[in-house]
């Protein structure tokens, strides 16, 4: 479904992989009457990967160093904080990835789990920046800093991700002062409240997608995560029931409730 000047267009298959997917969509919103109402909203994923990149905020870098401290692996976060290589990680199939308004899990062999708020790119099959949503990585804490080698463990499992609202379809990069905010609820009271902006992104977004082209296809595009800025504080761990509420500037926000 395409959303334009506030009206609904319905969109045949789903384009997402299309090198052209803003002219395909302007012509969509041009010769198709629009829809009074937004039908049940899904992730915005076809049949994409999702790939993750970390460590590209200097709150993850901190947070992951203490997460490892017991382990002897804080150094390696540091390393990868200021390597000129980016961390790049496998993170979801479709069938993986929650929509709004749709259940996300934490482990059941996990007793620290946390949501990172994500600007994500989906790209086209020729590395292009398509656009924009939100991604919720889903992460088991104690998993990954028990050993860094423990990561697709704590990282890719089912219902361990989240892609939505929408996709802001753009050729021109988010200005730097976006913001990215992150609400955790429970039991309808605010459990914590956080927020950054891309300014704090080490990374830039068109060379992580650079370092993860090479040697590498994506036949039908991607999405890549683009790291976490904002990490609730150590004593922190998601349950059952929490309401996740992702807000990025301009896309809008992404709602998931911890199943």
């Amino acid at each position: 479904m395409l959303e334009h000047d506030a009206c609904y267009f319905p969109v045949a298959g789903n384009p997402t992989s299309r090198e052209d997917l803003g002219d395909y969509l302007s012509q969509a919103a041009n010769s198709a009457p629009p829809r009074a109402a937004l039908e049940a909203v899904i992730a915005p994923i076809d049949s994409q990967e999702v790939w993750a990149a970390g460590v590209t905020y200097f709150r993850s870098r901190t947070a992951r160093m203490e997460e490892a401290k017991d382990s002897g692996a804080a150094d390696f976060y540091d390393r990868v904080y200021r390597a000129e290589r980016p961390e790049l990680f496998f993170k979801a199939t479709a069938h993986r990835v929650a929509g709004p308004g749709a259940k996300v899990r934490i482990r059941h062999d996990s007793n620290w789990s946390v949501p990172e708020p994500e600007l994500t790119l989906l790209i086209s099959p020729r590395g292009k920046i398509l656009g924009y949503t939100i991604g919720n990585d889903m992460s088991s804490r104690d998993i990954e800093g028990e050993n860094p080698l423990y990561l697709p463990q704590a990282k890719i499992y089912d219902g361990s991700c989240a892609l939505g609202p929408a996709i802001l379809v753009s050729s021109d990069p988010l200005e730097p002062s976006t913001e990215i905010k992150l609400q955790i609820r429970r039991g309808g009271v605010e459990a914590f409240c956080g927020s950054t902006t891309l300014a704090a992104m080490k990374r830039d977004p068109k060379v992580l997608v650079e370092y993860l082209f090479r040697e590498n296809s994506f036949p039908n595009g991607c999405f890549l995560m683009t790291g976490a800025g904002v990490v609730p504080p150590d004593s922190f761990t998601l349950d059952h029931g929490d309401e996740i509420r992702i807000s990025i500037a301009g896309i809008g926000t992404l709602e998931n409730t911890v199943e």
